[in-house]
């Protein structure tokens, strides 16, 4: 599966606990990362400054579904089961 253009789940319902560029805290879950933007595709896609966590995420139907609504139910479900 590819990535949805201006989809934007996986960069607003999970958690990330080691520090992103320009968030040295990480990310709590729900909140938008600071690189997504105002059209849901996110600034540092196929960038080389783009985290490691972010690289290694990969667009699956069982994660993504098939639409933006879908993915931020299931990923936010993901993150609820493993927090």
């Amino acid at each position: 599966m590819e990535c949805r253009r201006g989809c934007g789940a996986c960069c607003i319902s999970p958690s990330i606990s080691g520090p992103l560029p320009g968030m040295p805290l990480g990310k709590p879950a729900g909140e938008p990362c600071v690189h997504l933007l105002d059209n849901m595709d996110c600034a540092l896609f196929g960038q080389p400054e783009r985290p490691a966590v972010c690289e290694s995420f990969k667009a699956m139907t069982d994660v993504c579904g098939s639409s933006q609504q879908e993915a931020l139910w299931l990923i936010t479900e993901l993150e609820l089961a493993t927090s």
